[in-house]
């Protein structure tokens, strides 16, 4: 009797464990229990083969008929020819469907009473902090919040990069903030604000910074504060000031002739990560740099070069990014996170959309907007179809069809294979980038998932681990990503600000800072911008793109500028069912 229990028993585990990788297969993302083997993103694997069978042969209905070919349809049964239809297959997507008024009813509109009311608190905040920082922080870089007085850099500890690499000792909290007085309408606050800068400025400082912070924090905010205060228009209002003679703008020059040595004595190019603002680059710098850092001064050094007519920090700027995309993967199209700048070999192969990596994707298409370069856009587009390629896992269509959501996940930049499960909050900034390249229908899928981690933490966790359903790392440094993306898809917050109803059109830096698509940008007052820049800008190089051959199947990713349907006009962006799935998938219930 214990032999027959036994095999009743191996039975069952048998059948239980069937039963189990049916359920981890076929309900959707991420039911992997805490198992060290990948269970999320093999539904993808079925939904290729589905969706090879529909591109193939639209008169085909079964992936089993493309399996048999023509042998399945003369051996195949007539019963399906025979009066009764056959019950319509039930999606596991049902599995989610269970409570989708609920996300109606949520999310289908946003009442005035509750966008004014988010609107003071955005505004309260802001002040909370500006208020702070002016009363017992200026005139140094920012408020240290835990014992409330000023902060500058860390003079006793040079390798604290966490503080060096930001803090400058030229206020810049006070720079930082120039435009969003602005923005928020305080005309006042603004002018006072600049004559302090005028007034208290210096860069001629003892003081080791990151070239990447200090253009995008100091040199963009800068330039944008200037051409706001010079728009002959005032979309802002009345915000001239008597007697400015563009001393912002040549703050902003000074700024950027001292982070020039950064890009000398490179062999590629490519340009140191620190400068010292007196001295140059220090003596014990390193040669390794990242991605994002080195390739994402275009849009500043740009907008510089053409205001002033000098086209030298455009021409570094965009030799840097030459160099850059001159050493990505022949393999894949993808480049690395960390390179160093003498030798041009990576040193972090990682590729992927957050830290490292982030703002050269978003300067070059931000860059190919402002200036009409056309280069830009090409190595723009070879880069977003390398990264649809290699990095996207999930369902080819956001809001249709089977399988998990769309993610994108960090890959060796060679193989493209997975090197984690961990995804950062500076990736939150690629919904925003697909929705300035059309492709709304991936933007508000992607969107969706950042939103369901902050519903779920109140935050974006630093790095959030989409396997474990966990954060990696806890922190949250109060990051811009998903507000702009959450701005650029939607813009329902404040229709009534100059940003909205003024001729101009806006674009932000990768910090925030407003600046003007402005026709001055298309023009630039130098016949040549650099020996080569001719023949690049009507057709890049064969080393620079014609000889990468990504091998897998391309992904059908097009813009989607057409008008939306009216069917889809006044219902959710995104169905309910994938909204509850991703909800699931990041484990809020």
């Amino acid at each position: 009797m214990q032999w027959r229990s036994l095999v009743v028993g191996l039975v069952v585990l048998r059948l239980s464990v069937s039963w189990v990788l049916w359920l981890a297969f076929g309900l959707g993302p991420n039911v992997s229990s805490g198992f060290n083997f990948h269970l999320g993103f093999n539904l993808h694997k079925l939904d290729l083969l589905f969706r090879e069978e529909k591109t193939a042969d639209s008169s085909t209905n079964s992936w089993s008929q493309r399996i048999q070919g023509h042998r399945y349809e003369e051996t195949a049964s007539p019963c399906a020819n025979i009066g009764e239809a056959s019950p319509p297959w039930r999606s596991y997507l049902n599995f989610f469907d269970g409570n989708k008024d609920e996300y109606v009813r949520r999310y289908s509109s946003f009442p005035d009473t509750l966008k004014l009311k988010m609107k003071d608190m955005a505004r309260e905040m802001f002040y909370f902090g500006y208020d702070n920082y002016m009363k017992y922080a200026f005139p140094e870089d920012e408020l240290n919040p835990i014992d409330c007085e000023g902060r500058g850099p860390d003079v006793l500890n040079p390798s604290n990069i966490n503080i060096n690499d930001v803090l400058g000792n030229y206020s810049l909290t006070l720079i930082d903030t120039l435009d969003t007085l602005l923005v928020l309408g305080n005309v006042t606050e603004f002018q006072r604000a600049v004559k302090l800068v005028i007034d208290t400025v210096s860069f001629d400082k003892d003081s080791t910074v990151q070239v990447f912070e200090a253009n995008i924090r100091i040199l963009g905010s800068l330039i944008s504060a200037h051409i706001l205060l010079t728009d002959p228009r005032q979309p802002f209002g009345e915000v001239g000031i008597e007697g400015y003679e563009n001393e912002l703008l040549h703050l902003a020059h000074d700024l950027a002739v001292r982070l020039l040595p950064a890009f000398e004595n490179t062999s590629t190019g490519i340009p140191y990560p620190r400068v010292n603002l007196k001295t140059g680059v220090p003596r014990d710098s390193i040669n390794e740099t990242c991605t994002a850092g080195a390739g994402s001064l275009l849009v500043e050094f740009g907008i510089l070069s053409r205001l002033i007519g000098d086209s030298t920090f455009e021409w570094v700027a965009r030799r840097a990014v030459r160099a850059l995309w001159s050493l990505r993967s022949n393999e894949t199209g993808l480049l690395g996170n960390v390179i160093n700048i003498q030798t041009g070999q990576w040193v972090g192969k990682q590729s992927g959309l957050g830290a490292g990596m982030d703002s050269f994707y978003e300067y070059l298409l931000k860059s190919y907007i402002l200036f009409g370069e056309k280069e830009d856009y090409q190595m723009f587009k070879a880069a977003y179809e390398s990264i649809q390629n290699h990095m996207r896992r999930g369902r080819e269509s956001c809001n249709e069809g089977e399988g998990d959501p769309p993610l994108y996940v960090n890959v060796n930049m060679f193989s493209g294979e997975i090197m984690n499960t961990w995804i950062d909050s500076l990736q939150a900034f690629f919904p925003g980038l697909q929705v300035l390249n059309g492709d709304i229908d991936d933007a508000i899928c992607l969107h969706a998932f950042y939103y369901a981690i902050w519903k779920r933490f109140g935050a974006l966790p630093e790095r959030y681990n989409w396997q474990l359903k966990a954060p990696d790392v806890l922190f949250y440094p109060l990051r811009p990503e998903l507000v702009e993306s959450t701005y650029l898809l939607y813009q329902l917050f404040d229709e009534d600000n100059p940003l909205h109803k003024s001729d101009n059109k806006y674009i932000f830096t990768t910090e925030g800072h407003v600046v003007p698509i402005d026709k001055r940008f298309r023009e630039k007052q130098w016949s040549d911008l650099s020996p080569c820049e001719e023949a690049a800008n009507n057709q890049l190089p064969t080393s620079n793109i014609s000889n990468v051959r990504p091998k897998k199947t391309q992904h059908r990713h097009s813009p989607t500028c057409n008008r939306i349907p009216e069917e889809r006009r006044y219902a959710l962006p995104l169905k309910s069912v994938y909204m509850r799935q991703i909800d699931h998938m990041v484990g809020l219930f």
